[in-house]
C-alpha cells in the first residue's frame, strides 16, 4: 500500500497526494455501508417530513386540535416557510461546508433539524408552529448540500452514481411512512385529536437521534482535509480505512492509480466559486439548472394537487388519499433502487436524458388519456407510478451530476445554490401555477399543469442528451480539476 507524505507543513505550501487515488480503489466493504447508512438516512426524515405536513393538514384545522390554524395556512404559509428555510438553509450551510468542512456541518444541520422538529410538535400558537417549520427546512436544506458532498467525496468512483441516486431516492420510503403513519396518528380512536399530529412529529425527533448516533462515526472528507490544510489527518484516515478494508477482505489493496499536487489553501472566496461554476464551467451551468428546474415542475404538476385531483374528479374520499399517495412514492422509490446501477455500467448521458424524456413524454401520454375521461383513480395513479419510476431516478441524478461536475473547493456551494434554485422553482413558482390549475375542477386545466410538467422535463432531456459529462467510474479530480491543483512546468 503506498501513500504519499504531504511535502509541506499542514495548511502551509504544497501538498502531494494519493489521497483520491487510493479511496477510488477501494472494494465496496462495511465502511462504506456505515457512511450510506449514517448519511443517506436524512432523505427518509425529509419524505416523513413533507408528507405527515400535508396528510395533517386536515386535522391541524379542526377545533380541538391545540392550534388555532387554517388547512390552507399549513400547506400554503408553513409550507412556503419551509421551502424557503430549505433554500436558505442550503446556501448558507452550503457556504460553510465548503469553509469549514463536511462533518462539522452535517453534525450541526441535522442538530438544527432535531431542535425545530421537537419544537414543531410543541405548537401552541399559528406563528411557533410557522416559525419551526421555517426552522426545519433551514436543517434540512443545509444536509443537501453537506451530506451530497460527503458521500460523492468518500464513496467509490465505481459505485458513485448507484448510491447517489438510491440515497437520494431514499426520500420516498420516508414519504410512504409518513402517508401510512399519518392515517394511525389521526385515527382519534387511537389518539386523542389533540395529541397525534404532535407524535408524529415526535417520532422524526426519535429518528434524527438514531441517525445522529450513527453519524458520529463517518469521518471527515479527506479530500477536503487535504486541500484545506490537514495533509497528514487525511493520510491516516485513509491509511486506517486501508487495513480495515485488508482485514475484511483477507487481501492486499493494488496500488493506487496516481497522484495530485495541491497548494494548500484554508478558504474559497465566494467570488471564485461564483466565478468558477458560471465563468469556467457555463455549459455544466445550463445543464444543472435545466435538470432542477425540469424535475421541481414535473413533481409539482403531479403531486401538488394530488389529493384534490383525485377528490375533485374521481370522489375518493379526504382520508383515502394517503393510500394512493404510499402507491406512487413507492413507485418513487423502487425507480433510483432498480436503475442506480444503470448510471455507472450505461452511462450519465444516456441515463440522465433517458429518464427525463421518457418520464416527460409517459406524462404527456397520461394527460391525453386524462383529457379523453379514460382514466380512473386508480388507472391514474398507476400511471403516476410509470412516470416516476423514471422521474425520480432523473431526479436524483441531477443531485449526482451537480455533485461531482464542479470543483472540489465549490461543491458544496454548488449543490447548494442548484438545489436552492430548483427548490424554490418547485415549492414557490411552482404551486403558484399548479395550484388553480389542479383545483379548478376543469378537466383541461389539469390536463395543462400535466403538459407543463411534462414539456419542462423533456426540454431538461434534451439538455442532458447535449451536454451532460461522462463521469461515470472517473475519479472526482478528473472530472472537475480542482482549483488549488499545481500544474506542471515543461
Amino acid at each position: 500500500m503506498s501513500a504519499a507524505s504531504p511535502s509541506a507543513s499542514p495548511g502551509t505550501g504544497t501538498v502531494t497526494t494519493a489521497v483520491p487515488a487510493r479511496l477510488d480503489r477501494l472494494p465496496w466493504s462495511r465502511w462504506h455501508w456505515m457512511i450510506v447508512i449514517g448519511l443517506g438516512t436524512v432523505w427518509i426524515l425529509d419524505g416523513l417530513e413533507v408528507t405527515i405536513v400535508g396528510n395533517v393538514a386536515g386535522r391541524l384545522a379542526e377545533e380541538g386540535s391545540g392550534l388555532d390554524i387554517t388547512a390552507a395556512q399549513v400547506t400554503g404559509v408553513a409550507a412556503a416557510l419551509y421551502v424557503a428555510g430549505a433554500c436558505s438553509g442550503a446556501l448558507f450551510f452550503g457556504w460553510l461546508t465548503d469553509r469549514y468542512g463536511r462533518k462539522k456541518l452535517f453534525m450541526i444541520t441535522l442538530a438544527v433539524y432535531l431542535g425545530a422538529t421537537a419544537m414543531t410538535a410543541l405548537s401552541f400558537e399559528s406563528w411557533w408552529f410557522f416559525l419551526f417549520r421555517f426552522l426545519t427546512g433551514f436543517g434540512i436544506g443545509g444536509e443537501y448540500a453537506a451530506i451530497n458532498s460527503a458521500i460523492d467525496e468518500l464513496i467509490p468512483s465505481l459505485y458513485r452514481g448507484r448510491v447517489d441516486l438510491i440515497i437520494n431516492g431514499s426520500y420516498w420510503l420516508g414519504a410512504v411512512g409518513g402517508a401510512l403513519l399519518s392515517v394511525v396518528m389521526l385515527d382519534t380512536d387511537i389518539f386523542p385529536q389533540n395529541l397525534g399530529w404532535r407524535l408524529s412529529f415526535a417520532l422524526g425527533v426519535v429518528l434524527g437521534l438514531v441517525i445522529l448516533l450513527v453519524r458520529r462515526h463517518v469521518p471527515e472528507s479527506p479530500r477536503w482535509q487535504f486541500i484545506h490544510g490537514h495533509g497528514e489527518q487525511a493520510e491516516r484516515l485513509v491509511s486506517s480505512v486501508e487495513r480495515e478494508i485488508e482485514a475484511e477482505k483477507g487481501e492486499k489493496l493494488p496500488p493506487p492509480a496516481g497522484e495530485i499536487t495541491i497548494h494548500q489553501r484554508k478558504s474559497i472566496g465566494f467570488g471564485t466559486i461564483a466565478k468558477t461554476v458560471f465563468g469556467r464551467y457555463p455549459r455544466r451551468a445550463v445543464l444543472g439548472l435545466a435538470l432542477f428546474i425540469g424535475q421541481a415542475f414535473l413533481y409539482n404538476a403531479i403531486t401538488f394537487g394530488f389529493g384534490s385531483i383525485l377528490i375533485t374528479f374521481f370522489d375518493v374520499p379526504t382520508g383515502s388519499t394517503g393510500y394512493y399517495f404510499a402507491v406512487i412514492a413507492a413507485g418513487n422509490f423502487l425507480g433510483p433502487l432498480l436503475l442506480g446501477r444503470l448510471f455507472d455500467t450505461v452511462g450519465r448521458r444516456i441515463m440522465i436524458s433517458g429518464t427525463y424524456l421518457l418520464s416527460g413524454l409517459l406524462l404527456f401520454g397520461t394527460a391525453w388519456l386524462f383529457d379523453r375521461g379514460s382514466l380512473s383513480a386508480a388507472t391514474l395513479t398507476a400511471c403516476w407510478c410509470v412516470v416516476l419510476f423514471f422521474a425520480s431516478a432523473g431526479a436524483s441524478s441531477a443531485y449526482l451530476t451537480v455533485s461531482e461536475i464542479f470543483p472540489m473547493e465549490t461543491r458544496a456551494m454548488a449543490i447548494a445554490f442548484f438545489y436552492a434554485l430548483g427548490t424554490a422553482a418547485g415549492g414557490i413558482s411552482g404551486p403558484l401555477i399548479f395550484a388553480e390549475l389542479t383545483e379548478s375542477g376543469v378537466v383541461g386545466d389539469t390536463v395543462l399543469a400535466f403538459q407543463i410538467g411534462a414539456g419542462l422535463m423533456c426540454a431538461a432531456g434534451l439538455v442532458a442528451a447535449f451536454l451532460a459529462v461522462n463521469a461515470e467510474r472517473r475519479s472526482l479530480e478528473d472530472i472537475a480539476e480542482p482549483l488549488s491543483v499545481v500544474k506542471e512546468v515543461p
